[in-house]
């Protein structure tokens, strides 16, 4: 009925191919799926595919979990002061603009933070520093704002510290830092 290969040809003898196919993986439930717990060590004295997990292997995942957590929460933290940090800045930038403006319109600088508008300093900010602003008398008259770091921020955050802002646009911080504004 069908085509005969070469070899079979020239041979006139029937041979009988044995063929032999193992198992590498089985969906189903329990140990070996359906296979007895017997069974499925003998499959793995063998050398056959096995179930689980080693303890030296289970170790080894730990270990290198630990070492990427050593490095990773570190910069995270880090991470996280910085734009604390940032956030703290852009508001102090933008009191800076509503003084100016206000300067604009009354010929004095605003006294508090209330007399420009911000009654509430935004969420993010509020929770990490106390933004103040107070006029500064002198032949020009001037303003600085400052910003005082609070809680987890200031303990974190030793290297800038307390961030000030004046009038002449001069920006500096309490700590040694030298790179606190951006």
């Amino acid at each position: 009925m069908g085509h005969r290969s070469p070899a079979v040809r020239h041979d006139s003898r029937v041979r009988l191919v044995r063929l032999s196919f193992r198992v590498i993986g089985v969906s189903g439930s329990g140990p070996s799926a359906g296979m007895s717990r017997r069974h499925a060590r003998a499959r793995a004295r063998r050398g056959g595919p096995t179930l689980g997990f080693t303890l030296i292997e289970l170790m080894i995942t730990v270990a290198i979990i630990g070492i990427l957590a050593s490095v990773a929460i570190p910069s995270y933290t880090q991470y996280v002061v910085r734009s604390n940090r940032a956030a703290a800045e852009a508001l102090m930038l933008e009191v800076s603009g509503a003084q100016e403006r206000f300067l604009l319109d009354n010929r004095a600088y605003a006294a508090d933070m209330a007399t420009l508008g911000y009654t509430t300093i935004p969420p993010e900010v509020a929770s990490k520093y106390t933004v103040t602003t107070a006029p500064v008398a002198g032949p020009p008259p001037g303003y600085n704002i400052v910003a005082t770091p609070l809680g987890s921020q200031l303990s974190a955050d030793t290297a800038c510290g307390t961030l000030t802002l004046t009038s002449a646009g001069a920006k500096s911080a309490s700590g040694s830092g030298s790179t606190c504004w951006k």
